[in-house]
């Protein structure tokens, strides 16, 4: 079974009243959004029926992109070669599409061809949103929705499909998002309380027109599995993971740092690594519940870092669970507000470091 697709056209922002903002403004992409991926990702979401009809959803989309206005933009370099958003309302793409067939007969849980079809293409992408609307006969409807990463991370990706969610139904955006990607401001003089080698900083290297190196071909030798964990094996798990409940002075660990920590050792002793080889986890952080003042979870942009967990394959396999818990709760706990400060001085200090070297060999 094919996806047909009915039409393809562009959908840019409808701004309240006779307000329209300039179009020629830029923003530049934060010290966070440089380090993130430079690419598109894309996320399938299924709805049974009854559902909105396509221009429902479309003015809705529309609405949102008057408060969301750096998904209409495109990416480029500003005056001192910089990169940035444009805020140009160029718009985004939205994508009408058909299936001559159910949803249930036709959806898979793993990737594939069909499902890779239910998005729009991440090849040669100008648009930093393509949106597609892909209708069955049972009524269903997928939204296909591909985004740039170096906009935002996943979520402030998630609030803008709330807003998405609320102009479609007519009701308030609120709360609206905050734009300002000045606010990490570093230290006078810099302090560099950890070792950041683990940053690749690669803003130098993104180009003009930021392309996309993404190919749309389906890899064939990744194998996928969904595993439904109980609610009754988590708590398990976390009881066995955690610190004896007998010492007041430790608290259990979450039910995340458990189920990594159990899922490193499975996938360690699956892998069959020598017991001296060096396996490592690594974890994404959201910056904005552990900043000092608190950055608002309205902040639309990438504010994520990674925490890093490593051991020798043979302690992770010989010790207790527990253990790999440990590890993992310490590297996640290090990523604390002096961490990203941290990180904010060593990257701009690296920056000023690097132009002064260039003035000097020139």
């Amino acid at each position: 079974m094919k996806v047909r697709i009915e039409s393809t056209r562009t959908i840019k922002p409808i701004y309240e009243g006779n307000c329209h903002p300039p179009t020629t403004h830029c923003i530049s992409l934060s010290i966070f959004d440089k380090i993130t991926y430079n690419g598109h990702i894309a996320v399938i979401y299924a709805y049974r029926p009854p559902t909105s009809a396509n221009a429902t959803i479309e003015f809705g989309l529309q609405r949102a992109l008057s408060q969301y206005r750096e998904w209409a933009g495109r990416l480029g370099e500003g005056e001192k070669g910089d990169p940035v958003i444009f805020l140009n309302d160029k718009g985004v793409k939205l994508v009408e599409a058909s299936v001559d067939g159910k949803l249930d007969q036709l959806m898979c849980l793993k990737p594939s061809p069909f499902s890779h079809s239910l998005h729009p293409s991440l090849k040669d992408v100008e648009e930093l949103l393509q949106v597609q609307l892909t209708r069955f006969t049972c009524g269903s409807l997928v939204v296909g929705f591909t985004a740039h990463h170096l906009i935002a991370d996943g979520h402030s990706t998630s609030n803008f499909l709330v807003s998405w969610g609320k102009a479609s139904r007519g009701a308030d955006m609120s709360p609206l998002p905050l734009h300002d990607r000045t606010i990490f401001i570093p230290r006078k003089p810099p302090h560099f309380e950890f070792e950041h080698k683990e940053v690749d900083f690669k803003s130098k290297n993104l180009p003009k027109d930021c392309p996309n190196k993404h190919k749309d071909n389906f890899v064939d030798d990744i194998i996928v599995y969904k595993v439904h964990f109980t609610l009754d094996f988590l708590s398990k798990l976390k009881a066995r993971a955690s610190p004896p409940t007998n010492n007041p002075q430790s608290k259990p660990y979450s039910t995340f740092e458990s189920l990594v920590a159990h899922l490193w050792r499975a996938i360690t002793r699956a892998r069959g690594l020598s017991g001296f080889e060096t396996t490592n986890v690594r974890m994404s952080v959201n910056r904005r519940m552990r900043m000092n003042p608190r950055v608002p979870n309205e902040y639309f942009g990438n504010l994520v870092l990674w925490a890093f967990s490593s051991a020798r394959s043979q302690d992770l396999l010989r010790e207790p669970l527990p253990y790999a818990a440990k590890l993992i709760h310490e590297a996640i706990t290090k990523v604390n507000n002096n961490y990203f400060k941290s990180f904010i001085d060593f990257i701009r200090t690296r920056r000023r470091r690097k132009k002064t070297s260039c003035r000097q060999w020139r």
